[in-house]
């Protein structure tokens, strides 16, 4: 999909994700385009899911939100069932920003916000009592070297 893209699409992709509250006339100023002309181009990649939302983004630390955690996830089992229970639990705590299911000999991998290691706990509780989980290890982040939404265009 993205050899269809052009170097003006691409430009008002890299701008979008810098600011997505800029205007169609600053953002057409900044691609070189008539207003229509760039509004056209927007429309189009939304409307082939390119652009699949624009979304403020928020401060955790203004939130109370400020301890990042990574945490691995490995189960015994890969029932249909299980994943069910798990993806439902994944798509019901707030505190979990991401999930993936990995290659290799972890099983999941879970991005969380929560207020401290506390919070964490409270977490880890709710999480194990909805899923049965073989074994769970949570990473605190010390650090932000980088952590951006903006994908390389």
């Amino acid at each position: 999909m993205s050899e269809n893209l052009d170097e003006i699409d691409r430009r008002l992709l890299r701008c979008l994700q810098e600011d997505a509250s800029v205007s169609m006339d600053a953002l057409a100023a900044r691609a070189n385009l008539s207003r229509n002309a760039c509004w056209r181009r927007v429309k189009r990649m939304e409307e082939r899911r390119i652009i699949r939302g624009r979304v403020a983004l928020v401060d955790p630390e203004a939130l109370d939100l400020g301890l990042s955690v990574f945490v691995i996830v490995r189960t015994s089992a890969h029932e249909k069932d299980w994943l069910d229970r798990f993806e439902d639990a994944v798509h019901t705590l707030p505190e979990i920003q991401g999930a993936h299911r990995m290659s290799g000999d972890i099983d999941y991998v879970l991005r969380l916000r929560v207020a401290n290691v506390r919070e964490y706990d409270r977490f880890y509780q709710r999480l194990i009592a909805k899923v049965p989980i073989a074994d769970i290890s949570a990473s605190f982040v010390m650090e932000d070297i980088k952590d951006t939404t903006a994908l390389p265009v």
